[in-house]
């Protein structure tokens, strides 16, 4: 079971008893990283990198999946967040702008820290997430 405070029992990923491989860990935090890579392009192809690692290791590795599932559906509800977000700046007339600054930050602290966290092989579950992709 992870130490990370975010998670809850009922939702922690239970990982085999044998850890990841190294090249499992590489993958996963690709998975997780390739949000952040997805700001620089604009913030709207985030979600590419989980999912081509989804589909190419979803068969062969479980840990890989289920990171590379998490990182994904991370992806898809900071997207829903920055639509939120552009909303509340247009209904504002702009005066709100500095709320499109958020679905960013969130990405860059969370998507470090779940990085951080494959890497050592634990598994990582983002504190709050719409599980869109089971």
């Amino acid at each position: 079971m992870s130490s990370n405070p975010f998670d809850s029992p009922s939702e922690t990923y239970v990982s085999p008893s044998d850890p990841p491989s190294q090249d499992d860990r590489n993958l996963a935090l690709i998975a997780h990283l390739s949000g952040c890579v997805g700001i620089v392009a604009g913030g709207l192809i985030g979600f590419v990198g989980p999912l081509i690692i989804y589909l190419l290791k979803k068969d062969t590795s479980a840990y890989v999946a289920e990171q590379a599932k998490e990182a994904l559906n991370f992806q898809i509800t900071l997207f829903l967040i920055a639509i939120v977000c552009l909303v509340i700046t247009a209904i504002s007339c702009f005066v709100a702008f500095p709320i499109m600054f958020v679905p960013m930050v969130l990405q860059l602290v969370f998507g470090i820290i779940a990085a951080l966290a494959v890497r050592d092989g634990t598994d990582y579950r983002y504190p709050f997430n719409m599980r869109l992709v089971q």
